[in-house]
């Protein structure tokens, strides 16, 4: 029997090929996006995420089975943080309810490498806190600053993301209700995202400068969505709140073989 999917971002990039890939193997895939979906809202405001619950519960009859949240923008701005973090947090939480009405019900989300990198600590305890007015202040200032202290929007974003899936992954409502939720990290993804980034020789620089990928260099929306369709099968039974570096090898490569020290 087809299992009903929600996929946040579904009209470019991950989200549409993940969809694709869903919808090949027979699945039932609602798609949320700002166009082009079957439920189009604005997941950058409280209301729009409200709204997206709403209408994608209804389609689906009730009963979800499964999430898949790729939504987000890289723009040194402050809806970056408002889209990436509570644009996801948010909409998992309305759909929730939804989620644990299925027999195998499954959550996973897109995080980044960046999660990785330099980042404003400040604004990702707001996130965390559940504070969107003061952590889009922080973001404001930031980018008042110039493009260069603006995009620690995009790696606050993710961070916050990354940590919030590692608190909620072992929570009740998650684990609690066998609700394996889980983060994939891309790295560098040739998708409209990265587009213009890597047109350029320097751009291409800058990137792999960031995200040095010795295995297979820069890497096709697949290889993120069919890890996607994986963490939300129902074979996937026990994996809870990890973010799996499908970055080609860019984590190994940064942070090396010490990720245990911490308890040592």
């Amino acid at each position: 029997m087809a299992r009903t999917y929600i996929v946040t971002g579904s009209a470019s990039g991950i989200g549409a090929t993940t969809a694709a890939l869903l919808r090949d193997r027979g699945e039932r895939v609602i798609g949320i996006d700002l166009h082009g979906a079957d439920v189009e809202a604005d997941l950058s405001t409280p209301e729009g995420r409200v709204d997206a619950a709403a209408a994608a519960t209804e389609l689906a009859g009730g009963t979800i089975d499964a999430i898949i949240a790729c939504a987000g923008i890289s723009a040194p701005i402050p809806a970056t943080i408002s889209v990436n973090y509570f644009g996801v947090v948010e909409l998992l939480q309305a759909l929730l309810p939804a989620l644990k009405k299925s027999d195998a019900p499954r959550a996973a989300v897109v995080s980044s490498m960046a999660s990785l990198q330099t980042n404003s600590p400040e604004m990702v305890e707001a996130a965390l806190a559940g504070d969107e007015t003061t952590a889009r202040e922080i973001a404001q200032k930031l980018a008042d600053q110039g493009p260069r202290a603006g995009y620690l929007v995009y790696p606050s974003s993710k961070r916050a993301l990354s940590r919030w899936v590692r608190r909620q992954s072992i929570s009740a409502d998650w684990a609690g209700n066998g609700i394996p939720l889980n983060a994939v990290a891309p790295g560098t993804v040739l998708t409209p995202m990265t587009a213009d980034l890597l047109s350029t020789p320097e751009g291409a620089k800058m990137a792999d400068d960031a995200v040095p990928m010795p295995l297979n260099y820069h890497q096709s929306p697949e290889s993120i969505a069919y890890l996607l369709l994986w963490l939300t099968s129902v074979e996937n039974t026990h994996l809870a709140g990890q973010v799996i570096y499908d970055d080609g090898g860019a984590d190994a490569t940064l942070r090396g073989d010490d990720i245990w020290s911490w308890n040592d």
